[in-house]
């Protein structure tokens, strides 16, 4: 573990909450070698990353190194690994909220966008171009 902890990293509570639902393999490898960083330490860059916006390139050096990190990130995206983890911590706070724990209803808001004059006008004689 690090030395100079962040704000954004996990404690034990939340790990215990979230290492189950991680993969136990290493993203592309079939054999199940060990792991040279924890996934701990990976969410820990992740959600740093997330929080402070950074380029990857610019994850401080205390961090597993950036490509292992993306591609963790990566692969768990498309495995649907951070869809559950957000299902799960969605589930959680609903549950600590007193709601049940999955949504019944949803609701949809939609704002109208108006345009600019010129672009109302622009738009009018492109149609009345395609109709000519």
């Amino acid at each position: 573990m690090r030395s100079k902890p962040y704000s954004t990293d996990l404690t034990d509570a939340e790990w215990a909450l979230l290492a189950p639902l991680l993969p136990q393999r290493r993203p592309g490898d079939g054999r199940g070698a060990p792991r040279k960083h924890s996934r701990r330490e990976i969410l820990n860059a992740l959600f740093y990353q997330l929080r402070t916006g950074c380029p990857w390139e610019d994850l401080p050096r205390d961090f597993p190194p950036k490509g292992t990190v993306y591609d963790y990130f990566r692969t768990w995206s498309r495995d649907g690994t951070l869809d559950r983890l957000h299902a799960a911590l969605r589930q959680q706070t609903r549950l600590q909220a007193g709601r049940d724990a999955q949504p019944r209803a949803g609701s949809v808001d939609s704002q109208t966008v108006k345009s600019t004059e010129k672009g109302g006008a622009l738009a009018r004689s492109a149609m009345m171009a395609a109709n000519d």
